[in-house]
């Protein structure tokens, strides 16, 4: 036998002894991931495409079973759930986690950033690596951030276009200091609610509005039982992919190795499909009957800074050296990011 062929011969049993380790390592998995979003919802989108991809690398070993739209329970009840263990992944928001970790807090705080590209920063960046490095601590394991886009406000009642025309308006809003000092700021009066109680408490106007993104506003069908859309661009919502530590911790590291690059390559179609969603949701709503309005800079600058006492009394709270870390952030951000 030559030298190439014996070669050749040593090379293809080193693959094969490869491969068949990796498959080895890769059991039989159903993932449950669970969100508050409809399937309709770029949020869902995601999900899919993480799971056709991971499907795909597992060799159709480790399955995504989607739970929608509440299914299985409100944030912080599928937080807990996976902090126990009775839960594989959860896409939420960044702010049930200052639940347990204060200082996701500071993602909250209004007209932080103005483009799509700066939240996006904002994720990827050193502050947001360094809050994904606080959950395992916490029995969480955060994969990385997807994008829900910016929130606006809506209501039965007036347009938005000035601070002032927050004065008496009960709105629903997360149950965080942040979006209620925020809005008790602006002489609204906030009403901390589960979002799957919304529907119902808009209906029967217990609140008179609430404050989402135009893809949550359709997709929930708030057009049925809102009047106005009032573009205030208040916060940029990231959503965080999280997995339970219990179960992480029981993944081999190729297994491992697959969620990672799953959420790596699902990640742009998903902020994709958020940017092309966004504008397709402003136009159905106009089409369905919302009044909608923009806010001029000025008045958006006056929000800001009305709001600016909240900044500063929630950040006295916080870690100094991680609220040091997010404003240094910010000022990168700004200058170098459009």
């Amino acid at each position: 036998m030559s030298l190439l062929v014996r070669a050749l011969s040593a090379t293809a049993i080193c693959v094969a002894l490869t491969v068949g380790a990796s498959a080895q390592e890769i059991q039989e998995r159903t993932i449950r991931w669970g969100h508050l979003n409809n399937t309709d919802h770029p949020v869902s989108a995601g999900v899919q495409k993480f799971a056709e991809i991971l499907l795909a690398k597992s060799g159709g070993k480790m399955k995504v079973r989607e739970f929608a739209a509440s299914q299985l329970g409100n944030e912080l009840q599928q937080q807990s759930a996976l902090r126990g263990g009775t839960q594989e992944m959860l896409s939420a928001s960044t702010t049930s986690l200052a639940t347990v970790v204060p200082e996701f807090g500071l993602i909250d705080f209004p007209f932080i950033v103005n483009t799509v590209e700066q939240a996006d920063a904002l994720g990827t960046g050193k502050f947001g690596t360094s809050m994904l490095d606080s959950l395992p601590s916490k029995g969480l394991i955060g994969l990385g951030y997807w994008g829900l886009g910016f929130r606006n406000v809506t209501n039965s009642t007036r347009p938005i276009t000035k601070v002032e025309d927050f004065n008496g308006l009960k709105l629903r809003v997360i149950p965080n200091p942040v979006y209620l000092e925020t809005f008790g700021s602006f002489k609204a009066n906030p009403v901390p609610m589960a979002f799957g109680e919304l529907y119902s408490a808009l209906e029967t106007r217990t609140v008179d509005g609430e404050e989402n993104p135009f893809t949550v506003i359709l997709s929930n069908k708030f057009y049925e039982v809102q009047k106005y859309v009032s573009a205030t661009n208040h916060t940029f919502t990231l959503n965080i992919i999280l997995v339970s530590k219990a179960f992480w911790d029981k993944l081999s590291p190729t297994e491992q190795r697959l969620m990672r690059e799953a959420y790596e390559e699902s990640r742009g179609y998903q902020k994709e499909q958020t940017r092309l969603q966004t504008e397709k949701a402003l136009s159905e709503l106009q089409a369905k009957g919302m009044q909608y309005n923009t806010v001029a800079p000025e008045e958006l600058d006056r929000m800001r800074k009305t709001a600016q006492p909240v900044v500063d009394k929630i950040s006295a709270n916080l870690k100094p050296d991680a609220v040091k870390l997010f404003n240094d952030e910010l000022d990168r951000i700004r200058k170098d990011v459009k």
